[in-house]
């Protein structure tokens, strides 16, 4: 049988819900009836939310699709600035949660005909009352579409309850609106042929709901009782830079990379073989030339060189490290003040010079100078070897890859549609 509806009706669904997400921009998503977490798979790459939340009383389900939220390798390579909070919890619908007040959307999509006339009255008050979302997005089965539904009798799934019709359905939602004070707009997805559509509605029809702004109706629940029904099933926090343990990890992992860079450049300028596109400015070629001089003046030189290069406008990317005769021609000394400046990431990353230093300090994997002012990069002959081992880490970084099942599950009658 040949789908009814391109894209699938289910995917149009979860479609709705991302569009209003990325117009809206909430922080706080709770979805109500989650069953295989595949709206809140979608929501997840949504940067404007903080904390994702999904419930459902099917605790066998939850685990079974859970892992399928855990992050990605990249989000642990590549951590952004923002962060994500998941959560999963068993639950029903019809109870009150302390956990999930203050929530900016919530969603619950293809779930309230799944309850029975009174479970509806106990979903009002707790989703509407209760937690009292900035906004609540329901979509259900509109009845008045069925008709054109081929080979379809009874109701769309087993389980449903009822389906309402636009009507019924309109009505229920402006009594919502009345008794605790939202208004709502009427849309849906799934549309009929256009000179059918205006009698019968969409097919699976949708309710937006915004809270307004002074509510003056008469709340079910007291406010000063905490209650803690839902059980939490799976918690994870995403990698964020915004976390100081994994902001240290990547950015010692940029300034590696970036010294090392550095030191290559500094060879090849030494070997005759530098790129002109990164020259060196006049007081790190005199720095250079003092490595040919007799040791006994080294430090007067250095001390001189390092006073004049204080005055000059171009800060050097390296120059040489001659604080000691063990350290001549070993080590290339990069200053923190050059890679904060000429390296944007690590700019961005660190946010200060001042940040950048405190940030790097005990990081055994970065050897700071004893002024901790300049990163002090091994440079060692191809021929030598020395006990000091200097690698590049990986800053840290675990890859976590996870399995999930790769099908989704839809309600009875719509794998067809």
């Amino acid at each position: 049988m040949e789908p009814l509806f391109s894209p699938a009706l289910h995917k149009q669904r979860r479609q709705f819900v991302v569009d209003f997400v990325r117009e809206n921009k909430p922080k706080k998503v709770v979805d109500l009836g989650c069953g295989e977490c595949s709206l809140l798979k979608k929501l997840r790459f949504h940067h404007e939310i903080e904390l994702l939340v999904g419930v459902d009383i099917n605790e066998a389900k939850i685990k079974r699709y859970m892992h399928g939220l855990a992050p990605i390798s990249t989000d642990y390579l590549q951590p952004s600035f923002d962060w994500l909070s998941i959560e999963l919890y068993k639950g029903s619908v019809t109870q009150r949660d302390s956990r999930f007040k203050g929530f900016d959307l919530a969603t619950a999509i293809e779930v309230i005909e799944h309850l029975t006339p009174a479970d509806v009255e106990h979903f009002s008050a707790v989703v509407f009352g209760y937690m009292s979302p900035g906004a609540v997005v329901i979509s259900t089965p509109n009845s008045d579409f069925n008709p054109l539904l081929p080979g379809l009798s009874g109701f769309r799934d087993r389980d449903h309850k009822f389906e309402w019709s636009k009507a019924e359905f309109r009505s229920w939602a402006l009594r919502v609106c009345s008794e605790y004070g939202y208004e709502v707009e009427f849309t849906g997805v799934g549309k009929a042929l256009h000179s059918q559509h205006d009698s019968v509605g969409f097919c699976s029809q949708i309710g937006v709901f915004h809270r307004l702004r002074v509510r003056d109706h008469h709340n079910t629940f007291s406010d000063d009782e905490e209650v803690f029904s839902y059980t939490l099933l799976y918690h994870i926090n995403y990698p964020s830079l915004r976390d100081n343990n994994t902001l240290r990890r990547v950015l010692v992992s940029e300034v590696l990379y970036q010294v090392e860079q550095l030191k290559v450049r500094w060879a090849e300028e030494n070997s005759g073989g530098g790129n002109a596109a990164f020259p060196l400015c006049q007081i790190c070629e005199e720095m250079k030339e003092l490595q040919i001089e007799a040791h006994t003046e080294v430090e007067e030189k250095q001390k001189e060189a390092e006073e004049r290069l204080g005055a000059c406008a171009e800060q050097p990317l390296w120059t040489s490290s001659l604080h000691h005769q063990d350290l001549l021609n070993r080590y290339v000394t990069v200053p923190l003040s050059s890679l904060w400046s000429h390296c944007p990431k690590i700019k961005k990353l660190s946010g200060s010079l001042v940040n950048l230093r405190h940030l790097l300090m005990n990081e055994p994997a970065v050897k700071l100078s004893d002024d901790g002012r300049t990163v002090l990069v091994k440079y060692q002959e191809e021929d030598e070897e020395e006990d000091f081992d200097f690698h590049l880490e990986d800053g840290g970084l675990t890859e976590v890859s996870c399995c999930s099942d790769s099908f989704e599950q839809e309600e009875n009658w719509e794998t067809n549609i």
